[in-house]
């Protein structure tokens, strides 16, 4: 197990208990043992859209023609770049960047209330207060006008899309100038 480590962790649920075991390692990886030396190591695609729980009590995102796609925003490659891991985005997205586009999701607030200024908007809803449901190419950070009323259900946000670089909070996309549309 070369350059994994292995903890174990105790989850317990409404009286449940189950023991998982969990492989840690970094998050750049290392190259196989029976790689050549100086071999490039295997770089994380990312998670995708994420999955969407059949044990959630959210119905997933019905397809609409209005929204940009999940599909188009999570095809996002990664490269190490000054050891760490950077997107490498198709033309799709990069033709997204300072657009006004709609897009539909969960909300994921950062703040108290119910009504909601700035939140994540991600492809599929939460499971755990404590996880997030994909990767970084998998949410939006958004920022509206005017306060938007927290839903559970999925929600639709138009506003004028970033597609970031070097974001210091690790960030694929954000919206400005957001609303909530009906």
């Amino acid at each position: 197990m070369n350059h994994l480590s292995r903890s174990l962790i105790t989850v317990s649920l409404c009286g449940a208990t189950a023991v998982f075991a969990q492989a840690l390692s970094s998050p750049l990886g290392s190259p196989p043992a029976s790689a050549p030396a100086g071999a490039p190591s295997a770089v994380p695609h990312g998670q995708g859209a994420g999955v969407h729980s059949p044990l959630s009590p959210f119905a997933p995102l019905k397809p609409r023609t209005d929204v940009v796609a999940w599909s188009v925003l999570t095809d996002v490659k990664t490269r190490i770049q000054n050891r760490r891991i950077v997107p490498v985005y198709p033309a799709a997205v990069t033709a997204l960047d300072q657009k006004t586009i709609r897009l539909q999701g969960f909300m994921m607030p950062l703040g108290p209330g119910e009504q909601q200024r700035h939140f994540l908007l991600a492809s599929v809803p939460l499971t755990c207060a404590f996880c997030t449901p994909g990767g970084p190419e998998s949410m939006v950070e958004v920022r509206t006008v005017k306060p938007v009323k927290y839903s559970q259900a999925a929600v639709v946000v138009e506003g004028r899309f970033h597609v970031l670089q070097n974001d210091p909070a690790g960030l694929y996309y954000r919206f400005t100038e957001a609303a909530g549309v009906k």
